[in-house]
């Protein structure tokens, strides 16, 4: 039996249709006499879907207790069981509650596929795993479901469920896709245009990926080279000249008029690595083109124009963009150039744009790279192997005869062995000298400077030739392997230089002492002066009596007009500024991100606490006069005297007194504790204690036989401020108790996880959705569309912040089944030792 094959239906929100073209996908394979069941999907009381699964098989779902309640999950031994030809799998995120077969939904859907079984599953674009970064950007919600991108890539079939925003937007305030009290606050929220928008365009651009992905795989798998122009594709053939920016943005114009334009930006390299491009241009030009959207690509490649049409049939282009040629007209005897070339082989289905610019004919004029010095030590021996080599050798050949040819040998050799050590120079030397003993002492007439016979002249002629070449490429392969090594050193520096600040790791001192050991210098300070005749001032400084001025140091390197890196121990060859002068752009880099995130820092702050004081003048402006309007009225009602109060009538003004007073207390507490919370003024006293000895403490504000209190007698001690951690459950409990239905209970439980302890607050109200869960901690918020005199918003925030002082944490989480979970975590610092019996677990009804 093969391998099923899995048809995934790929929308970018809730309520796009994903479930119901999957159903609809469904009845139309029924039609066709397809096997085909539902595993499991989720009409979420959505009735048209709800309509969708009549005449459909479905598969009994298991039932799994967790926590005390029981949950449903798909069924995959019953599914395999009855081995379908297709089985819908909706959500396939989704996590599965803890006991199941797996701990995913995907990985059932893994078993069902291994199983010969065909899967048709739904998928929102939030829940891949590549993109949670970019969705929380957008929406400010981390995903905790996701799917690996892979899973979803080797899918047989991705169909992308579209719908605009405005369509969306009026299917939610339709109630088709959410209940109708949840409905305006999800409008206001995870559904507003932008967010929508911007998922939308993650889904059309990942499945438009797709797509490319597969025709590139068609093309390959069938050897097509032929260019299929399906959008445009512009390729830009750079030679790391100025006018490669005018080639870039001519490139760029040109992809704008078509849709889904395309622009890659190429350099083509020697393999021997030998080339006369600056690296700082085409630094300039890679920055260019990732600005305008392109991409830079590095190709080595020997033969130009080949390598260029390579690459441009590799990713399927449509047009390439070259720039005329820079060669002088005495030049083109050596060949038609690259455009011409690239131009005559391109064929029909690929257009090749010649741009001029105005560098046209000026010649390669870009700086070569300087050959870098062998050393003092190499040069001297060089010299002296050059010069007495020559010597040495014509006295030991002048006591044994080894013919003509033989000594022409051995002082090639001499002159090869002076270009590895010296150079070309000490070589040349070498090569002049050493054909002037050769004419001396061994070509006839001997100890004479002239020669008898012609064919001698060939070969001194020939040996001077050969020598003269050696030692050029003795010498050019010695200084290339020596600037290689150092442009791969300086590579590597300031490839860690610019990836460690661009993520932020670098700080100005580690930055600066960075450069102290680099240049291997005493001390390096950054300095900087408002004005050209302000004094100057340090900015940050290593090492040891660092300079104050730039005139003190051995070596300063300006950073703009007001700024310099100032280095004292030593002077540094010319050579070694280029790499200096990065260290300084960067230092001064650093020096604003720091001062800018400073400043960040304080408007935050600034702004957090106006929005505190606003916040805390509104509530003491409505919340606080209710509960004291109330206690006004109920007191003036009884002092009047002109009417008689009976005891009942009098017993319920002071029970109002009383609930209004106990409301009061309860706000300004709250207003109280945010205040520290925000001033910082909260200081836990950390001691060992049982939870029940502080849990059962915390539920006296809440009605009776509202909450159900489940705490294991075998859990382990837990370090906390039992005064702290009172309030933060009392808190989680009212808060629990007032979105919950009259019904229901609150369920309060309490459970050891390695060296945690876990407080869950269970209620079974409308819940909150993933986008709005760490919003409801934020100060002065109330969820959905609670009434002002539901309090100000505070309980949560003063719950978590009360939880962080201590080491804890706070998280919502979804109830299953419906409803919200408050997980309050602290740290266990002792586990009993287990009972002789089995543990029983208390519990007890809050009366």
């Amino acid at each position: 039996m093969g391998r099923g094959k899995l048809r995934i239906y790929l929308g970018a929100a809730p309520g796009v249709g994903k479930t119901y073209a999957m159903l609809s996908e469904a009845h139309r394979r029924m039609e066709r006499g397809t096997d085909c069941v539902v595993a499991f999907v989720e009409h979420h009381n959505r009735p048209r879907t709800e309509v969708m699964l009549h005449g459909l098989e479905q598969i009994p779902r298991k039932e799994l207790d967790y926590r005390g309640s029981s949950f449903t999950e798909m069924d995959v031994d019953a599914v395999l069981r009855r081995a379908p030809a297709v089985a819908l799998v909706d959500e396939l995120a989704h996590t599965n509650v803890p006991g199941s077969r797996n701990a995913k939904r995907w990985q059932d859907v893994a078993e069902l596929l291994a199983a010969g079984i065909d899967v048709v599953s739904t998928v929102n674009i939030q829940h891949l795993e590549s993109l949670g970064d970019v969705v929380e950007s957008i929406t400010g919600v981390r995903q905790r479901e996701t799917v690996p991108d892979e899973v979803v890539r080797r899918a047989d079939q991705i169909e992308l469920v579209d719908m605009s925003p405005p369509a969306l937007r009026r299917r939610m305030a339709h109630g088709n896709i959410y209940k109708s009290d949840k409905v305006d606050a999800a409008l206001s929220n995870y559904f507003r245009p932008g967010n929508l928008t911007a998922l939308r365009e993650l889904a059309l651009l990942w499945v438009a990926d797709r797509v490319d992905e597969y025709l590139t795989e068609y093309r390959s798998e069938h050897r097509v080279s032929k260019i299929w122009g399906s959008r445009e594709r512009i390729v830009v053939g750079l030679t790391g000249g100025p006018e490669g920016r005018t080639l870039i943005r001519r490139a760029a114009r040109l992809a704008e008029k078509g849709a889904g334009g395309e622009v890659m930006a190429v350099y083509i390299a020697r393999s021997d690595g030998l080339t006369n491009a600056s690296p700082k241009e085409l630094a300039v030009q890679r920055t260019l083109v990732e600005d305008l959207g392109g991409t830079f690509h590095h190709v080595i490649g020997d033969d130009i124009p080949v390598s260029l049409l390579d690459f441009a049939r590799g990713v399927n282009a449509t047009q390439i963009v070259l720039g005329s040629s820079r060669r002088k007209t005495w030049q083109y005897v050596f060949g038609p150039g690259v455009g011409a070339t690239v131009a005559r082989e391109s064929g029909p289905d690929l257009d090749v744009h010649i741009v001029t610019h105005d560098e046209v004919a000026k010649g390669r004029g870009l700086p070569a790279a300087r050959g870098a010095r062998l050393g003092r030590s190499r040069i001297i021996w060089g010299w002296l192997i050059g010069v007495g080599g020559p010597v040495a050798l014509a006295l030991l050949l002048n006591t044994v005869d080894l013919g003509l040819a033989n000594d022409m040998l051995l002082f090639l050799t001499v002159t090869v062995a002076a270009a590895l050590l010296g150079g070309l120079f000490p070589a040349l030397a070498s090569a002049a000298f050493g054909s002037l003993l050769l004419n001396y002492f061994y070509t006839p007439p001997l100890h004479r400077f002239t020669i008898a016979d012609p064919k001698n002249i060939v070969a001194i002629a020939i040996f001077v030739g050969v020598a003269v070449s050696v030692a050029s490429v003795v010498d050019l392969a010695a200084r290339r392997t020596h600037l290689a090594a150092r442009l791969r050193a300086e590579s590597e520096i300031l490839s860690f230089l610019a990836g460690s600040v661009l993520r932020g790791e670098t700080s100005l001192e580690a930055l600066l002492e960075r450069v102290r050991e680099t240049f291997g210098m005493e001390s390096v300070a950054l300095l900087e002066r408002a004005g050209g005749v302000d004094p100057w001032t340090c900015a940050g400084s290593v090492g040891p009596r660092s300079p104050l001025r730039p005139e003190d140091a051995d070596v300063d390197m300006p950073v703009g007009d007001h700024m310099a890196l100032a280095l004292s121990g030593r002077v540094l060859p010319a050579s070694d500024r280029r790499v200096l002068a990065a260290f300084a752009a960067q230092a001064a880099v650093v020096l604003d991100r720091q001062r800018l995130q400073h400043e960040a820092d304080q408007a935050k702050e600034l702004a957090e606490g106006n929005r505190i004081r606003t916040a805390l003048l509104a509530a003491v402006s409505h919340d606080l006069r209710t509960p004291l309007a109330a206690i006004k009225a109920a007191v003036s009602s009884l002092r009047s005297d002109d009417v008689a109060w009976s005891e009942e009538d009098q017993a319920e003004l002071l029970e109002a007194i009383e609930e209004g007073a106990d409301r009061l207390d309860h706000l300004v507490g709250n207003l109280l504790d945010m205040s520290r919370l925000q001033t910082g003024t909260v200081t836990p006293l950390i001691r060992e204690i049982d939870l029940d000895e502080v849990v059962p403490m915390a539920l006296g504000g809440v009605p009776e036989d509202s909450v159900d209190l489940e705490i294991p007698e075998v859990l382990p001690m837990v370090a906390v401020d039992a005064g702290l951690l009172e309030r933060a459950v009392a808190n989680l409990v009212e808060n629990a108790v007032k979105y919950s239905p009259v019904d229901d209970r609150v369920l309060v439980s309490a459970s050891a996880i390695a060296d945690r302890v876990e407080v869950r607050v269970v209620d079974r109200g409308p819940g909150v959705p993933d986008e709005a869960k760490d919003r409801i901690f934020a100060p002065f918020q109330r969820y959905g569309d609670a009434p002002r005199g539901a309090g100000v918003g505070l309980g949560l925030a003063v719950a978590r912040g009360f939880a962080e002082s201590m080491g804890g944490t706070l998280n919502a989480e979804d109830t299953p089944g419906g409803g919200l979970t408050m997980v309050l975590t602290v740290r266990a610092v002792e586990r009993r030792p287990d009972p002789l019996t089995s543990p029983a677990v208390a519990e007890r009804q809050v009366s």
